[in-house]
């Protein structure tokens, strides 16, 4: 595993960035399924970091550092990804089982179409304002995070704990994006709503 939590060029304590997640406030069945990962991979201990139930996110497209965008291109940027969004049918998704990457604990999204769909109005819409895009398009992986590694190290002990979990994927319904803006100051992903945009 290696750590998740190494200052990525651009960030820094303070720092916060406007960037569209799919967000699961309220929604029973994903913070049913994330307990039961906390719980199997709490023996592990300070080599993870687990992702409480209000932080829990779908990463899906960033705008940029507040302060390096206009607050005024990202109420457009809202403005120009409502019809589109609108466009798409709200839908019904299922998260897990977890998979190990080497710096987190994910839960794989499903179906993999609906939410790049979702993320491609988004791309579409930055782009009309802003005129390019960051990030990249591809490489994109529809899922939630459930924990990060916390240091560097093998990946053994996290292994060993989920080798005998067996427990049954959440259903969620997904029918809006969130803009928001995030930092990361305190070994967490946290942020403030900006705008939450619904799907058709």
């Amino acid at each position: 595993m290696r750590n998740h939590w190494w200052w990525r060029p651009g960030w820094s304590v303070g720092r916060r960035f406007y960037t569209w997640h799919m967000t699961f406030d309220g929604q029973e069945d994903v913070q049913r399924l994330a307990a039961e990962y906390r719980t199997a991979l709490a023996p592990v201990g300070d080599s993870l970091t687990l992702i409480p139930d209000q932080w829990l996110h779908l990463t899906m497209q960033g705008i940029g550092f507040v302060g390096e965008v206009k607050e005024q291109d990202v109420h457009a940027i809202v403005d120009a990804a409502r019809p589109r969004l609108a466009a798409i049918p709200a839908f019904e998704a299922r998260i897990g089982p977890a998979v190990v990457d080497p710096e987190a604990i994910l839960l794989p999204v499903q179906p993999d179409d609906a939410v790049r769909a979702v993320r491609d109005a988004i791309r579409e819409a930055i782009e009309g304002v802003l005129g390019d895009v960051p990030e990249k398009a591809d490489g994109f992986r529809p899922h939630v995070s459930v924990a990060y590694s916390a240091g560097d190290g093998p990946a053994d002990s996290i292994a060993k704990a989920l080798a005998g979990v067996r427990v049954a994927p959440a259903q969620a319904r997904i029918s809006n994006a969130d803009l928001i803006v995030i930092h990361r100051d305190n070994e967490m992903y946290e942020w403030e709503p900006f705008a939450t945009v619904p799907l058709g």
